[in-house]
């Protein structure tokens, strides 16, 4: 699954710290929808934001995840 999010950024976009945080946060993500032949769309919806927060400089893993889940659920904690 990891390689999912890696495979939408440019080489060399993101350090291995940011690297790190968004395959955690993908992976994350994935396993809270319990990752039971989502559609691929869903997959991707997850990957965009996770890589779009990370642009903005967010660099938890959690927080990633929880910004990816609010496109697809509402959570309730």
């Amino acid at each position: 699954m990891t390689t999912h999010i890696l495979e939408r950024v440019k080489a060399g976009e993101f350090d291995e710290e940011a690297a790190q945080a968004m395959t955690a946060a993908f992976d994350a993500a994935c396993k809270a929808l319990r990752d039971t032949g989502q559609p691929q769309v869903v997959r991707d919806v997850i990957a965009g934001r996770i890589i779009d927060e990370a642009r903005r400089g967010e660099r938890d893993p959690h927080r990633l995840c929880d910004y990816a889940l609010a496109a697809i659920t509402r959570r309730e904690d």
